[in-house]
């Protein structure tokens, strides 16, 4: 199983969002991360910068709209 960890980047600085996430759905600036045995956790005001598959990494910034 191929489990993400998603941050928040912000001047170059990483925020743990949720480790382990099992899926993630992005609807505008707003992206939702689910895991198992956790709650799923809204972060609004991002986009995706990029992703890491070779990390299992996700990381957001800030959105500029």
């Amino acid at each position: 199983m191929c489990q993400m960890s998603v941050v928040v980047e912000d001047e170059g600085i990483e925020t743990m969002v949720m480790e382990n996430v099992t899926y993630l759905q992005v609807s505008g600036t707003t992206i939702e991360v689910n895991a198992f045995f956790e709650d799923p956790r809204a972060v609004e005001g991002v986009v995706i910068q990029a992703i890491d598959f070779l990390g299992g990494k996700v990381i957001l910034k800030k959105s500029s709209v």
